[in-house]
């Protein structure tokens, strides 16, 4: 039997929304009220993150609507992962040309497998009508004071990644015929790296006491590096040559521009993260790399500046990420 399609805004919210999320015992009250009531347990402070996504800008028209009910969660999980913070709950903000049937039930259990995978509980929101986009707040706890930042590095810190860079901006590029390359494997991979990507939320728990300072990598690898870098009051060297590249992104795109997919391409979310040098030790021991994958890529350092290299050569980035307003 077809779906009847809603009738309005409030019963669009009880048919898709309501149940969305885990079940979380500390919300008092959820979806449904003016406004949700959390109960926040005594030593947490709590960390909040927001995300919009819009049609045409961080997704391709025509996305399918489960990729788009992940990645607005998975943006904001990112934030949190990178700040070691356990996330809890959301409210997600709705604008749509019309309320399809079909979409909505795809786009919430994208949204929903995501979130109950990660304890999050859906508390609020809002739907209207208008261009497609999403806004996501996003909640979470940490120990009072236990919870990393951009600024804190210092000059000889040592820059790590996790993951492998590059990947999402390749996907988005197949996506849009920009990258013809490749295995059919591969693109597929590629692919899903960008429609679903992962926040490393497991890994910034990990890191918390270990790092100075991280921060997601979600407009481009040296425009994040540089962010977490200037916050932190420091300079950095960076080898292009050490760039943890995946060998479905070299085999679609080459190495050189597999490199200028990792170091200027967005949207991989892992974590670019300081560790100073005296931590070392505890970083291979308390975050094995073969059980949390990540890669040294350089060292921040008191110049200010910002230099690259691949090996011995220099290396000047083609592009270091993206800036909304400026993206033209």
């Amino acid at each position: 039997m077809p779906v009847r399609a809603p009738v309005g805004e409030f019963e669009l919210i009880d048919r898709y929304f309501r149940e969305l999320g885990a079940r979380r015992p500390d919300v008092v009250l959820g979806v449904g009220d003016d406004a949700a009531v959390l109960a926040l347990a005594t030593g947490k402070q709590l960390l909040a993150a927001t995300d919009t996504l819009v049609e045409g800008v961080h997704f391709p028209t025509g996305s399918a609507p489960r990729s788009i009910g992940h990645r607005a969660l998975a943006v904001n999980l990112s934030d949190l992962a990178a700040m070691g913070a356990t996330p809890a709950w959301a409210t997600l903000a709705l604008t749509m040309p019309a309320p399809d049937p079909q979409w909505l039930q795809e786009f919430a259990a994208g949204f929903d497998e995501l979130a109950r995978r990660n304890d999050v509980a859906l508390v609020g929101g809002d739907t209207t009508s208008g261009p497609l986009s999403i806004s996501v707040t996003l909640l979470g706890l940490c120990d009072g004071g236990a919870y990393l930042a951009r600024a804190g590095a210092a000059p000889g810190d040592h820059l790590f990644v996790s993951g492998t860079v590059g990947d999402a901006a390749a996907g988005l590029a197949i996506l849009e015929s920009r990258l013809a390359g490749g295995s059919l494997e591969s693109r597929a991979l590629l692919r899903h790296r960008f429609l679903f990507p992962e926040a490393r939320i497991e890994l910034g728990g990990r890191l918390v006491g270990i790092a100075s300072a991280a921060i997601d990598v979600s407009d481009g690898l040296a425009a994040d590096a540089e962010k977490l870098a200037r916050a932190s009051g420091c300079g950095a060297r960076i080898d292009a040559g050490e760039l943890p590249l995946s060998a479905a992104l070299l085999d679609c795109a080459g190495l050189e521009a597999a490199r200028a997919f990792a170091i200027g391409g967005g949207d991989d979310y892992e974590i670019c993260f300081t560790v100073p040098a005296e931590r070392l030790t505890s970083l291979a021991d308390c975050v094995p790399v073969v059980r949390w994958p990540y890669r040294r890529i350089g060292v921040l350092n008191e110049s200010g500046q910002f230099e690259y290299h691949a090996g011995a050569a220099s290396y000047a980035p083609a592009r270091k990420g993206y800036q909304h307003f400026l993206r033209r």
